[in-house]
């Protein structure tokens, strides 16, 4: 009896449970009746910002660091030991070559200067008192009116004054050359340092000597750097002696390249620990704006010009070691699509494969989509491309009109109806 009743009580509660479901269903299916549009509305399709891929007639460059060297530079030291009594520039300043940097005290000088103009005045007397005893003495020899010893000597005589009379003349030309030597001059035009050593002290002569100052050029300047031996092969070989191959310079504190020049010199030979060959290129610098050392940014021309496809650089993602896009199919699909890319062209990079001109890419948003996926696209101008820029600028100001916004956003709905056939 206990069984039958228990069996009754496991019926009885599948029976209950069997009717909360069906009115459950019931429920559901009621509220659905009442909110047709909650039961069809669906997770929106992210929204992002699409180009077309555009084709330009680009220059390839090649982008390399390097250093500004000034074409002449010049270490002032004293060529004669003395007293310092005199420094005519400002530090830093602008000079022009001969203008006088460093004056030492020229007393002892000029005395040595006195000194062999003496003894050059006593050589030419001893050297015409002995060239007219020779003549003498050659005019008594045809007589026989002198011994030919003599006459040998007189000869020797006349001989060793005119040796001893250009002596003399060289000792008061190096003695000149030294008192010149005591008035410090600049020897090109430029920039000079500042002075090193000051008024009263006492400097010796050599190239061992202190350095009293430094003198820079000023324009043209130089802008060393090292380029590789592939672009060294490619492009710099081909550069015939007088032909000018075009280069660009930036600065550390410039975002593209404010100056153009071309290239001087190529070093003749490769170093072979680097692999990098020494490059020399030519700016000018009328402004002085650029001094040695700077660091620079150098863009070497490496290619005739050629059409190339060109997107937006941040549309370009990075996958391991291989370079990718976002690409959106006709029905807004996102596709993932390898590529292989060239030189920057501003904020454009190159591609060289994996796309075609007119094919739209993600260049916004690409970080909300997976391939595969359908999207919103809005079509924007490629960065950088002005062509487009009008085009984009009407379609946005024909998204930006509130009608067809609310057309295009709000969509077409059946007004509801009560159970008497009523509108509400």
């Amino acid at each position: 009896m206990s069984l039958k009743s228990f069996s009754r009580t496991r019926i009885a509660m599948a029976a209950l449970a069997v009717v909360a479901v069906a009115g459950f269903g019931a429920l559901v299916a009621m509220r659905l009746e009442t909110h047709p549009a909650a039961a069809a509305e669906a997770p929106r399709a992210p929204e992002v910002d699409v180009a077309a891929v555009i084709q330009r007639t680009v220059t390839d460059w090649q982008s390399y660091s390097g250093r500004l060297e000034a074409v002449e530079k010049v270490d002032i030291r004293p060529q004669v030991s003395g007293t310092i009594v005199s420094v005519n520039f400002r530090d830093g300043a602008l000079v022009k070559k001969g203008d006088t940097l460093f004056v030492i005290d020229p007393r002892p000088y000029q005395a040595a200067v006195d000194q062999a103009a003496a003894q050059l005045a006593a050589a030419q007397a001893r050297t015409g008192y002995a060239q007219s005893d020779w003549e003498r003495a050659q005019r008594l020899i045809g007589d026989n009116a002198i011994a030919k010893r003599d006459y040998d000597e007189k000869q020797n005589a006349a001989r060793e004054a005119s040796a001893n009379l250009k002596a003399a003349q060289a000792a008061l030309e190096a003695a000149q050359i030294n008192l010149g030597y005591t008035r410090i001059v600049a020897p090109v035009s430029g920039r000079v340092s500042r002075a090193e050593i000051t008024v009263g002290n006492v400097v010796s002569a050599g190239a061992g000597a202190a350095s009293l100052t430094t003198l820079v050029s000023v324009s043209p300047i130089y802008a060393g750097f090292d380029a590789d031996e592939q672009t060294y092969l490619d492009y710099i070989s081909h550069m015939k002696d007088g032909s000018a191959m075009p280069v660009e310079l930036g600065l550390a504190n410039e975002s593209g390249y404010s100056r153009k020049g071309t290239i001087e010199s190529v070093d003749n030979r490769l170093n072979t620990s680097s692999g990098t060959i020494r490059v020399r290129a030519r700016f000018d610098n009328a402004d002085g704006t650029l001094v040695p050392g700077l660091y620079a940014r150098i863009k070497v021309s490496g290619s005739a010009p050629h059409p190339a496809l060109l997107v937006d650089d941040t549309a370009i993602g990075t996958d391991q070691d291989k370079k990718f896009v976002y690409v959106l199919d006709k029905g807004d699909h996102v596709t993932y699509r390898p590529v292989q890319i060239g030189g920057q062209q501003g904020n454009l990079r190159v591609i060289v494969g994996g796309l075609q001109q007119g094919e739209r890419v993600v260049v916004n948003g690409a970080q909300r989509v997976r391939p595969g996926e359908a999207v919103r696209a809005r079509t924007v101008p490629m960065n950088g491309d002005p062509e487009g820029d009008a085009a984009s600028s009407l379609a946005r100001t024909h998204d930006a009109d509130p009608l067809a916004a609310a057309a295009k956003e709000t969509p077409a709905q059946t007004p509801a109806r009560t159970k008497d056939g009523k509108t509400s």
